[in-house]
C-alpha cells in the first residue's frame, strides 16, 4: 500500500500560482502512475493531470497550458504547479496512484489517495 500526503494548498487571487506537492511512502513508488484530482463542493471528483512513470502526461482540457504535473522517483514526490488560477479551481485537490502504466483520467483506475489539500482561488 502506498501512502500519500498533499501540501501547498492556500488561498490566492485569480491570476496567481501555486504549487502543490505529494509525498509517497510505504512500497516502492517508481512503478506508479502520479495523478491529481480536484473536488468542488456539490461536485463530482474530476481528473485534472496525470504521470506516467515515462513521464508521459495527461492533463484536463481545463487546466491544459496552466497545470503543469512533474515527479521525482529518487525522492517519491510529484508536484502539480498550478498558474493562471481561476475563481472555478477552487477545490480540495488530491493526489492518487496506479499500479498501471499509463497516465490514466478515470478515478477508479487509481487505488491510493491522499487526505486532500484545500485550494481557493478568489476573484
Amino acid at each position: 500500500q502506498v501512502q500519500l500526503v498533499e501540501s501547498g494548498g492556500g488561498l490566492v487571487q485569480a491570476g496567481g500560482s501555486l504549487r502543490l506537492s505529494c509525498a509517497a511512502s510505504g512500497r516502492a513508488f517508481r512503478p506508479y502512475v502520479m495523478g491529481w484530482f480536484r473536488q468542488a463542493p456539490g461536485k463530482e471528483r474530476e481528473f485534472v493531470a496525470a504521470i506516467a512513470l515515462s513521464e508521459h502526461t495527461n492533463y484536463a482540457d481545463s487546466v491544459k497550458g496552466r497545470f503543469t504535473i512533474t515527479r521525482d522517483n529518487i525522492n517519491n514526490r510529484v508536484w502539480l504547479q498550478m498558474n493562471s488560477l481561476k475563481p472555478e479551481d477552487t477545490a480540495v485537490y488530491y493526489c492518487a496512484s496506479s499500479y498501471g502504466s499509463s497516465p490514466y483520467a478515470d478515478a477508479k483506475d487509481y487505488d491510493s489517495w491522499g487526505q486532500g489539500t484545500q485550494v481557493t482561488v478568489s476573484s
